[in-house]
């Protein structure tokens, strides 16, 4: 595969983005800031695009997915926009009856459960993806120069929707079946793996200047279980995007001690969850970009707390070969939207760090 002639790296536009030389482990212009989630609930611009109307129907609206992938960026001056999705988008394209329910998530119709339940699982059709090809080229038609971030969920996660049939604490039936039923449980990953890298190649030939997999439930996993069974699968999902230049980005919620382990299998740069210091991650994965870790918590603290915080995430992850701040999970729907924004100003104002004999730059108070 080859990006199209007017992809925004084939063209030049994206690919000297602070994002993206960070991404690749070089001093960008000044330290890149995006947050997860952070096209939604927590903008009052989003809730009176969305009011009343269905999640996943909006999922599909190019036009709307479009605005709302914009809104953050015009709002708090970003670094990059991510696709405004769900995890189950590709799932539903595929024609897997699933709804979203207000304050739950998503919960599938029939659970998948036994070998004939995964059979039974329709192919994604690459025609289905149309809206979301239409939505990423509307959006990346509005950015110019600010890179667009293709999103999708990775093989585990995705799997523990359609086994637990909904949102779960610990993704206790996922688990069962990948010790009680192994075949089906590989099976399963598979067709997730299929689903969500048609998901994330179509963004990226439409326009998206790099990719991340969510890996929310990775994290529930035993290491051995997630090497042993989930990582191949997860290394399929990265293949989609073979031949395309873009970074690639794997997050997963409590996958610290796997940090060494994910770049065998597809992750360029590392996203750390809020629980780990970026330093330490960054021993673990010499030369290797890191992305992170504001602790979400802190967005509902006073201005001194959330400066401080952000002031010692930037300076821990100065230890990483490049580092885009962000948050270690997503925005809560709660947050003042300012706090974002002078959190951009802030990340922005910190000297970049060169590589040189007297250390790294310090850390603007």
């Amino acid at each position: 595969m080859t990006l199209p002639e007017n992809h925004p790296l084939a063209t030049g536009a994206t690919s000297d983005a602070p994002l993206l030389r960070a991404y690749r482990g070089e001093p960008p212009q000044h330290l890149p800031v995006w947050f997860m989630r952070q096209a939604g609930r927590s903008l009052p611009e989003y809730r009176a695009l969305r009011a009343g109307g269905d999640m996943l129907a909006a999922c599909l609206d190019p036009a709307l997915v479009a605005e709302i992938t914009l809104q953050p960026v015009r709002r708090h001056g970003v670094d990059a926009a991510i696709l405004f999705s769900d995890i189950v988008v590709p799932v539903l394209l595929a024609g897997v009856e699933v709804s979203i329910v207000p304050g739950r998530g998503p919960v599938l119709a029939s659970p998948v459960r036994t070998p004939g339940d995964v059979a039974a699982l329709p192919q994604l059709d690459p025609e289905a993806l149309a809206p979301i090809r239409r939505a990423v080229s509307i959006a990346v038609a509005e950015l110019g120069r600010t890179p667009l971030i293709a999103f999708a969920g990775a093989p585990f996660t995705l799997a523990s929707y359609l086994v637990e049939g909904g949102p779960s604490k610990d993704q206790l039936r996922a688990r069962t079946m990948a010790a009680a039923d192994p075949a089906t449980f590989d099976a399963l990953l598979a067709w997730c793996a299929s689903v969500s890298g048609a998901f994330l190649s179509a963004q990226v030939e439409a326009g998206a200047s790099a990719a991340q997999l969510f890996d929310s439930w990775g994290g529930s996993l035993s290491r051995d279980t997630w090497l042993g069974q989930v990582a191949p699968h997860t290394a399929r999902t990265f293949g989609a995007l073979d031949g395309l230049p873009v970074p690639r980005v794997h997050f997963g919620l409590g996958m610290d001690r796997l940090a060494a382990d994910l770049p065998r299998y597809g992750a360029d740069v590392i996203g750390v969850d809020w629980r780990t210091p970026l330093d330490v991650v960054a021993a673990r994965v010499p030369g290797r970009p890191l992305q992170g870790n504001v602790d979400p918590a802190i967005l509902g603290a006073d201005d001194d707390a959330v400066r401080s915080h952000v002031l010692e995430v930037v300076r821990r992850g100065r230890a990483a070969a490049g580092h885009v701040v962000n948050l270690g999970h997503g925005v809560p729907p709660e947050t003042d939207p300012d706090v974002l924004t002078r959190i951009v100003a802030l990340v922005h104002e910190q000297d970049v760090p060169q590589q040189d004999a007297d250390g790294p730059d310090p850390v603007r108070p």
